[in-house]
C-alpha cells in the first residue's frame, strides 16, 4: 500500500510517498518523464548501487547513472563538479530531471547539482537510509561541506517528490540504522513528546513493527515546519529548531575530521550537550538530561566523545556556523522534553561548559 504526505509550498509544493517497495511507483513516474521528452539522469553512491543492484535494475533500466565514493568527505566540490559535468554530458536542458538515491550525503549533493545545472532542474529524492528518510530528505536544503564548515555552501531547492522504501533498510549497516536513529530521538526531544516517550519504553531496532510509522510521524513533523518557514526566517522557532543538537554536532564532525563520526553520531553527542546546556540554563532537570542520555545509548549512539576534541577548536568550528546572525550564534534548546526554543543569550562559556561534559578537552 502506497500512502501519501504533501510538503506545502504552493506552487512549490511536492508529495513524500511511502511504502514497503516503490519501485513500481517510482519506475512509472520516470517512464512517464521519458515519454514527455525529458531527459533523466541518476546520481548515487558505490555502497548503494552495490546493496540495491537489482532494486536499481528494475527500477532504472537503461538509465545513465554516475556513482560517487560514499562518505561525507565527499561531499566536495570535487563531487558536485562531477555531477554537474556529467548531466552536461548526457544533454540534460532545463526540461530534465535528476534522479538521486542514497543518504543525505548523496542527497545534499545531487539536490544541489540540480540546483546548480542550468540555474535549477528538477529533481527527485529516493532515500536509502533512515537518517535521509526522517530528515534529510525532505525539506530541499541542498549543499556541500567547505573546510570551514559543514554546509556552508548550498540552496533551498524543493525536490518534485520524495520516495520511500522502507524495505531499503533492510541493508542498511547496524551503525547506519543507528546514526538515523539520532534525528528520530531529535523530533520527540523537539516536538513530539509522545515519540520520545516510545522510544524511551521501546528502543527502535531494524525490523520493528513500528519502523513505518515512526519514519512518517518524523517527516509529517519536518513538512509541517518546512511549509511554515521553508527559508528559515522565522524570528522565533521556525525552521531552525530543527537544527537541535546540529550547532554541537557540526563542530564535532568538522574538528574530529569528516568521516570520524558519522552525522548521526556528531548530532546524537550534540543532542546531549544541549541537553545539559538546557538544564545550565534552567529549563530542564538533571534528571531529564539523564533520560535523554540513556535513550541515545539505548539506540546504540555516543553520548560523549570517543575521544577528547580541543575546546578552542571546537568553539572557532562553531562560530563559523551557518546559524550564525549579526555576528551571533543562536542555539536550540529545551524548554522541556518534546519542546524546544532558539536562543540568541547563551554566553560563550555556558557553551564551553556543555562541550566539556561531552569530553572536549
Amino acid at each position: 500500500m502506497v500512502e501519501s504526505l504533501r510538503v506545502e509550498l504552493g506552487a512549490r509544493s511536492y508529495p513524500i510517498r511511502f511504502g514497503s517497495d516503490l519501485s513500481s511507483v517510482l519506475a512509472e513516474e520516470l517512464a512517464a518523464r521519458r515519454a514527455a521528452g525529458q531527459r533523466v539522469a541518476v546520481v548515487t553512491d558505490r555502497h548503494v548501487a552495490t546493496a540495491q543492484a537489482t532494486w536499481l535494475g528494475s527500477v532504472l533500466r537503461d538509465l545513465p547513472t554516475l556513482v560517487l565514493e560514499p562518505g561525507e568527505e565527499g561531499k566536495s566540490l570535487a563531487s558536485l563538479g562531477r555531477i554537474l559535468d556529467f548531466l552536461a554530458a548526457e544533454k540534460l536542458d532545463r526540461s530534465g530531471a535528476v534522479v538521486v538515491i542514497g543518504g543525505g550525503v548523496i542527497g545534499d549533493l545531487g539536490g544541489f547539482g540540480a540546483a546548480s545545472y542550468l540555474r535549477g532542474i528538477d529533481y527527485l529524492q529516493v532515500p536509502t537510509t533512515l537518517l535521509a528518510m526522517v530528515d534529510s530528505s525532505v525539506g530541499g536544503k541542498t549543499g556541500i561541506n567547505l573546510a570551514a564548515g559543514k554546509n556552508l555552501a548550498g540552496a533551498f531547492h524543493q525536490p518534485r517528490g520524495v520516495y520511500i522504501s522502507t524495505n531499503l533498510l533492510a541493508t542498511l549497516p547496524p551503525r547506519e540504522f543507528a546514526a538515523g536513529m539520532a534525528e528520530v530521538i531529535k523530533y520527540g526531544l523537539l516536538g513530539d513528546a509522545a515519540l520520545f516517550a516510545d522510544l524511551e519504553q521501546t528502543p527502535l531496532v531494524p525490523g520493528s513493527a513500528a519502523l513505518a510509522a515512526v519514519v512518517r510521524r518524523c517527516c509529517a513533523v519536518k513538512a509541517g515546519i518546512v511549509s511554515a518557514d521553508e527559508f528559515e526566517r522565522a524570528k522565533e522557532g521556525g525552521r531552525a529548531l530543527l537544527n537541535l543538537g546540529h550547532t554541537f554536532g557540526h563542530a564535532i564532525e568538522q574538528v574530529a575530521g569528516y568521516g570520524t563520526y558519522l552525522h548521526g553520531e556528531a548530532v546524537a553527542i550534540g543532542l546531549c550537550a544541549a541537553a545539559r546546556l538546557s538544564r545550565d540554563l534552567g529549563l530542564i532537570s538533571a534528571a531529564e538530561v539523564a533520560r535523554i542520555d540513556r535513550v541515545v545509548a539505548a539506540h546504540r549512539l555516543p553520548v560523549r566523545l570517543n575521544d577528547p576534541l580541543p575546546l578552542a577548536a571546537l568553539q572557532a568550528a562553531m562560530a563559523r556556523d551557518k546559524k550564525v546572525r549579526a555576528g551571533v550564534l543562536r542555539f536550540v534548546v529545551l524548554n522541556a522534553l518534546g519542546t524546544a526554543t532558539v536562543r540568541a543569550d547563551v554566553s560563550a562559556d555556558a557553551a564551553a561548559k556543555a562541550f566539556r561534559e561531552i569530553g572536549a578537552a
